[in-house]
């Protein structure tokens, strides 16, 4: 799960380095991870990880900042999933929608969120 710059957003690195923390390195830390065994795992983590956040865990969007003095008021949208967001957009196809749906009834998010500490602890385990 890596996160790339947004197009036409030259100086979009600070916003990359944000989700990089508040997912990758919040999950599974800074170590410096070498081997294939390794890569595979957290290739497996980011997998479920993708998953579990896109589907289950709601982010406030900022929709409005105003500037009063030396106030700045944000005013954000309510909590929703990005798997809600996209339902609600108009511009993504009905096929793409129904595809999400099937993917979202099959998922479990408190299997998902076991398999990802499991795979986290297998990959501290092998990396000491």
């Amino acid at each position: 799960m890596l996160f790339g710059l947004r197009p036409y957003k030259k100086n979009d690195q600070a916003h990359v380095e944000q989700k990089n923390w508040s997912v990758v390195r919040h999950t599974v830390g800074y170590d410096r991870w070498e081997t294939q065994q390794e890569l595979a795992i957290l290739e497996s983590i980011y997998d479920d990880l993708r998953l579990y956040i896109n589907f289950f865990l709601p982010s406030f969007k900022l929709i409005a900042k105003e500037h009063i003095g030396n106030r700045t008021i944000k005013r954000y949208d309510t909590a929703k999933t990005p798997y809600q967001r996209v339902l609600e957009h108009n511009d993504i196809a009905l096929e793409t929608k129904a595809q999400l749906m099937n993917l979202y009834i099959h998922l479990n998010p408190a299997q998902l969120r076991r398999q990802i500490d499991l795979k986290i602890a297998k990959l501290w385990k092998i990396s000491r």
